[in-house]
């Protein structure tokens, strides 16, 4: 057997590390630790946090063959059991047992059931992790500190499960009792129902079947390399909007449709909202994969997901049993029964609408039904479904691009979450796991790390699976080469005509026009159901459109899951961005597409108040032209996929493409559709600027953006046109920008970097609330000379993006403000304010508040403000400084002469801190307001800070409130001086 083990190391190796998973490695120590074969120290020996995975694998290998034969013996059974098939049968030998035989101990203490029954346990507690910490709790065993530490995303849920069982051991006698008698109940439970209800029983398992089977391997960008999801998924980046205290952070599903974060606990709904390519499909199609293996949502007993594009094609009216059985999963026997049980168990219940953006109805509030089995259009059942009209108790989830979300629906929401698409880490990690081979990829992170553009573009999920997959095409390209979206989508498109190519060589300048009968095919069938919000296509639909099997064959069209339409062969295109390039390719390179449909590309306002159809494209082609899909429907076109589309028009328009388009269309036509273009762009800007408001008397002229502002900078800057954002920016007479809100994330912010360094003025810019990250900031950096002052709270930026705006600013005179709440900012960014204060005796404010700033930054600003004699406004409510920092910043700014507001709120300051405030009152000839509220300071350090005021009447107000002071304290002390605020 050692010998065995020798000869089959690599297979071995292999096996247990395929897919870049730990998983199969961590459940064969399981099992040999269930056996009495591995002690606790053998196991830390082998799964060392942060060594390659092969590297632990080798380990356990070296380990299992020290320990000799009979260990080889389990160590073999363990991994048939874990990978039965990924050595082959004959790799064993006949005299292994095929499972393994625990050993027997009579009279095991609970502690003891725990090691031996660890495989199972980890298979039983992975998908109720929720339901066995809260019994944990709620016994005295564990705090809400070791939930916690168990439920860190960077587990997975049977990681998560292992933490647990460790982590109860260590507790003792007492706590195992609890997590065994809980999964016992839990066991007795479903059996329970399995013996009441066997047809519901068996239907749940035909559901978790069906479900899985669709969930299995990724199916967004459609699937195309039939890669399990399980080794591919990358979380993303999650906002609750309503708890800024924990933005950006990951949630497990179980927190996402819990309590955290509710607006408002009566509703049942929970959208998850996200730009186009944000990752929204494939993380529900996460939460279903989990769900059917029992992993993650355990509480529901019955989920049935749904697919609002496909929905579209239902015709006929539905009732809620139709809907479900119909379009997710048909009982075999007893529907009747089976819905009446979801009738009576709602809460047992979840639906999940993927894409509602999509539907070609717009949500609407006014068409009631409460009888679930009253027929009705499809999307009445769903309008109703989600305000909770029908089916109350059931909880769902939706997908959505915000702009599809009205006040009408937010109403009806349990709570919203925005997905905010990929971290840095999260882009590598998703590199990594997309390229098996680890020298491709750093080769493709190296090239994204020396474009900062196109990293920034690879927050988007889909604009990184793009590159991804176009890795060759990215390697060969020149450095900086790749800056625009359109950029990205051109290198797709000529990567799957190089995929399909019979000549396999590097393609040359004629690509395009030798591939140009496809790119017109698909284009208009892209461009018709932009028109007419249509996603799927029929046969006829593609023979209208001249689309033969071989322009299907390169790949942009998959086939249609839709269940409704089973006897009929549909196709829909890869993913809505590509529909969008496609539809836009059409614009610019068909004769039928005069300038106007580029015109009304641009219109989009007006078209909305006028309440124009889709069919007014169709008005811009030859009549013989247009499909089926735009004279069957008049749905109107949705605003967002028409702005993707001209989005993608200005960078195709593009000076740089000129010459690709020549050799495929008429030049003059081109030329045409290129000023055509302009001169929307031009509008729209002037448009904006004419509506902004006279200032009031005393404020700054202040321009307050609409997102539809950003997308027409967008287009400016894909277009690469510098003449026209000049002359945009020429017009421009505000003095302060605000662009709060506006999903403006480092694409956006390269963007506008690119149009604001034109202005003529110095402007204060606000990017309050947005998703600009370090790698916004970066791209932010070459319009920083045309800025006063910069406002960026809640943007999830790290100590790194101070570092490279401190490094470009330090230089500017211009730039005197900056305010950063409720950011990721530590004491490493307090070293380069220090230094931007020693430096910068013009600088006039800085507010760092709600971060991670402790003690040791505060003493770091402390330098800087020794020898700054210009910060008027100083704020750090919210952080972690204490006395000693307080006492730092007092020492530095008692003889101030310019500090005029400081902000200590919430920072643990007592008494000490306190005191040591009373020399700047005492000393400084400028303070105004002082605020302390929410300290801990005592009445020594109130009457301190009583003393200081007698010898300073500039002082306006001290803010006390909410420190530990007692009533009569209070009372007693506003007596002595009215400028003390409790």
């Amino acid at each position: 057997l050692r010998e065995l083990l020798l000869k089959r190391r690599a297979e071995i190796l292999h096996a247990l590390c395929s897919g870049g998973s730990v998983e199969h490695l961590e459940r064969v120590i399981d099992m040999l630790l269930a056996q009495g074969e591995l002690g606790w120290e053998d196991c830390q020996n082998v799964l060392v946090p942060g060594r390659a995975l092969y590297s632990n694998a080798r380990q356990l290998l070296d380990l299992v063959y020290t320990k000799g034969a009979d260990s080889c013996e389990l160590f073999f059974n363990a991994v048939k059991q874990v990978l039965p098939e990924a050595l082959g049968d004959t790799f064993f030998l006949s005299g292994c047992h095929s499972t393994l035989d625990y050993k027997e101990k009579p009279q095991r203490t609970s502690t003891e059931e725990l090691l031996t029954q660890r495989p199972d346990l980890v298979l039983k507690l992975q998908g109720c992790i929720d339901g066995a910490l809260r019994v944990l709790v709620e016994s005295g065993h564990f705090s809400p500190t070791d939930c916690d530490g168990i439920q860190l995303p960077i587990y997975t849920p049977s990681q998560q499960a292992r933490r647990l069982l460790d982590h109860v051991r260590s507790k003792g006698e007492s706590a195992s009792l609890v997590v065994l008698q809980y999964v016992q109940q839990s066991l007795e439970s479903e059996s329970s129902l399995e013996q009441t209800n066997p047809k519901f029983v068996k239907y749940q398992k035909k559901l978790r079947s069906s479900v899985s089977a669709q969930s299995r391997f990724l199916s967004t960008y459609g699937g195309t390399s039939h890669m399990p999801l399980d080794d591919i998924y990358t979380e993303v980046q999650m906002e609750l909007p309503n708890n800024s205290a924990d933005n950006y952070k990951s949630m497990g599903f179980e927190e996402i449709i819990g309590p955290v974060g509710s607006v408002n606990d009566d509703a049942d709904t929970v959208l998850a909202s996200g730009e186009a390519g944000s990752g929204k499909s494939t993380w529900l199609q996460r939460l279903h994969l989990l769900w059917s293996q029992g992993k993650a949502l355990q509480d529901f007993l019955l989920l049935f997901p749904f697919s609002c594009r496909r929905l579209n094609s239902e015709q006929r009216d539905l009732s809620v049993q139709e809907l479900l059985f119909q379009h997710c999963c048909w009982p075999d026997r007893g529907q009747e029964e089976i819905f009446q049980f979801i009738l009576d168990h709602p809460h047992l219940v979840l639906f999940t609408f993927d894409g509602l953006d999509e539907l070609k109805q717009s949500f609407a509030d006014e068409h009631r039904i409460c009888c679930p089995s009253q027929r009705a259009p499809v999307d009445v059942l769903l309008f109703n479904l989600i305000q909770g009209s029908l089916m109350k108790g059931v909880r769902k989830v939706v997908t959505s691009r915000p702009e599809a979300v009205g006040p009408a629906l937010k109403k009806h929401l349990h709570k919203e979450i925005h997905l905010k698409g990929f971290s840095l880490s999260g882009i590598d990690c998703f590199v990594r796991k997309h390229h098996s081979d680890p020298n491709e990829a750093a080769k493709v992170l190296e090239s994204l790390q020396a474009n900062t553009a196109l990293l920034g573009l690879c927050h988007s999920p889909v604009l990184c699976w793009i590159v991804s997959q176009c890795h060759k095409e990215l390697l060969g390209c020149g450095e900086g080469s790749l800056q625009t979206i359109t950029d990205v989508y051109l290198m797709i498109l000529q990567h799957f005509f190089q995929h399909h190519s019979t000549v396999k060589s590097a393609m040359g300048v004629n690509w395009l026009q030798e591939n140009l009968g496809t790119v017109l095919h698909l284009g208009q069938l892209a461009f018709e159901g932009i028109s007419n919000s249509s996603y799927i296509f029929s046969v006829t639909d593609m023979e209208t459109c001249g689309v033969t099997e071989s322009d299907i064959c390169m790949g942009f069209l998959i086939q249609s899951k839709d269940m409704s339409l089973a006897n009929s062969k549909c196709c829909e295109f890869l993913h809505i961005t590509l529909q969008c390039f496609l539809a836009a390719l059409f614009a610019i390179l068909s004769r039928n597409t005069g300038c106007s449909a580029i015109s009304k590309l641009f219109e989009l306002q007006e078209m909305k108040k006028k309440r124009l159809r889709g069919t007014c494209f169709g008005a811009c082609l030859n009549s013989t032209n247009i499909p089926n899909i735009v004279k069957e429907h008049s749905t109107m076109a949705e605003t967002p996929n028409l702005q993707i589309t001209a989005t993608f028009v200005s960078g195709l328009l593009s000076q740089r493409y000129q010459k690709l388009w020549i050799q495929c269309s008429s030049s003059v036509l081109v030329e045409k559709k290129t000023k055509q273009a302009e001169k929307c762009l031009s509008k729209g800007m002037q448009q904006h600027f004419r509506s902004i408001p006279q200032p009031v008397q005393g404020e700054k002229k202040s321009m307050h953006a609409m997102p539809e502002f950003v997308w027409l900078i967008k287009c400016i800057y894909e277009m690469q046109n510098s003449r026209l954002a000049k002359d945009a920016m020429s017009k421009l007479e505000a003095e302060h920008l605000k662009l709060t809100y506006c999903n403006i994330g480092p694409v956006e912010c390269t963007a506008l970097a690119y149009v604001l360094q034109h202005l003529k003025n110095p402007v204060g810019i606000q990017l309050d609330n947005n998703s600009v990250g370090d790698v916004g900031v970066e791209q932010l950096l070459p319009c920083m000379h045309i800025c006063n002052s910069l406002y960026l709270r809640n943007n999830n930026i790290t100590d790194e993006g101070i570092h490279k705006l401190i490094d470009k600013v330090i230089h500017l005179q211009n730039f005197q403000k900056i305010a950063l709440f409720n950011n990721r900012l530590t004491d490493a960014c307090t070293k380069h304010f220090s230094y931007l204060l020693k430096t910068r005796q013009n600088f006039l404010s800085l507010r760092l508040g709600n971060n991670n700033i402790t003690a040791e930054g505060a003493k770091q600003l402390a330098e800087g403000l020794k020898f700054n004699r210009s910060l008027q406004y100083l704020g750090l409510w919210g952080n972690k400084i204490g006395n000693e920092g307080a006492e730092a910043l007092a020492n530095a700014l008692e003889n101030s002469e310019s500090i005029v507001w400081l902000s200590l709120v919430g920072n643990g300051v007592g008494s000490a801190g306190a005191c040591a405030m009373s020399n700047i009152i005492r000393n400084s000839t400028s303070l105004e307001e002082l605020w302390l509220t929410e300290n801990c300071i005592t009445r020594t350090g109130v009457e301190s800070l009583t003393q200081a005021l007698k010898h300073n009447h500039h002082v306006k107000s001290v803010w006390l409130k909410n420190n530990d002071l007692t009533s009569a304290e209070i009372e007693e002390m506003q007596q002595t001086d009215s400028r003390l605020v409790f």
